[in-house]
């Protein structure tokens, strides 16, 4: 088997279960050498523990992998440079930066509290822009210097953010941020020899079972399964995916595709009269594509 990422250097965060688990065994499988980065806590975000980041480790030493683990709060400006700083202190460089760490904390915006909303902005949106940024400045420095960089940042957007959720004002306003967040960075780091790109993953983990996942069908279950989600990441971080950059891929077990972002639809000459409005927007609405499901298609209701 090809590997395509031998010997490149990865940080993967929220590595320690789920959807970022499966990233850190593919990307070592492909001979990537990795910081498994997991804080340890609950589907919250409450408590913290070394173990779920370390038995990634573990499996993939067993394996013939090389890998260490890491348990910093990546939403920590401090503990985000302190990632980054192990990647390059234990294995000579870095890479590729997967930013997968992640919280819930659903509630509908009636009854939501500002902890509730505070803490899933700061692990999803912050815990982000922190690794990115330490990252960043490296390989600028690094291409500054006149080196060759080839890296990656790799985003963790959602359906929620790019489609919308209810109950999820929170996570989807985090979510959309990223998917900003993603394109916007590509366009600045470019210059550096940094593609930046997201996915928006579908997947049955800890954090979706309580969404009414959990009782799907064993078929939808494995269709759901969260290692169909590692072969974009992986090949996004290898040396192939050089050309694509400021992308969102909307990815499961059922399909592989690219969210399109906002683009300007039906418009006319504005008016200054605001009792002119309203046939005016009638008009623009009956032209206008509607929002998207949560499935990325028109919206039929």
């Amino acid at each position: 088997m090809s590997r395509l990422c031998e010997g490149r250097v990865c940080i993967v965060t929220g590595a320690g279960r789920g959807i970022g688990r499966e990233h850190a065994l593919m990307l070592a499988e492909h001979g990537a050498k990795l910081v498994v980065n997991d804080l340890g806590g609950s589907m919250s975000g409450e408590g913290a523990s070394s173990g779920p980041a370390q038995e990634v480790v573990e499996e993939i030493r067993a394996a013939g992998g090389e890998a260490v683990a890491n348990t910093d709060d990546v939403s920590d400006w401090d503990g985000a440079a302190r990632l980054v700083a192990q990647a390059i202190d234990e294995f000579g460089r870095l890479d590729v930066l997967v930013n997968n760490a992640g919280i819930l904390r659903d509630r509908m915006l009636v009854n939501m509290t500002e902890a509730e909303w505070d803490a899933v902005i700061k692990v999803h949106l912050k815990g982000t822009a922190a690794p990115s940024h330490h990252a960043a400045a490296y390989w600028r420095d690094r291409s500054k210097a006149g080196e060759d960089v080839d890296a990656r940042i790799i985003n963790t957007s959602s359906p929620s953010g790019i489609y919308g959720n209810p109950g999820q004002t929170n996570y989807g306003a985090a979510k959309a941020g990223i998917a900003a967040f993603t394109v916007i960075a590509s366009m600045e780091l470019a210059r550096y020899g940094v593609t930046v790109n997201a996915i928006a993953p579908a997947a049955l983990t800890r954090m979706t079972e309580n969404l009414g996942m959990g009782q799907a069908p064993e078929e939808v279950r494995q269709q759901m399964a969260p290692r169909w989600i590692a072969p974009i990441v992986t090949w996004l971080a290898s040396s192939e995916s050089r050309q694509v950059t400021g992308r969102v891929f909307d990815v499961s077990g059922r399909r592989l595709g690219v969210a399109e972002g906002w683009h300007i639809g039906p418009s006319e000459t504005p008016v200054d009269d605001p009792t002119r409005m309203g046939p005016l927007v009638a008009d623009l609405l009956a032209r206008a594509r509607p929002n998207a499901d949560m499935a990325g298609n028109d919206r039929t209701d």
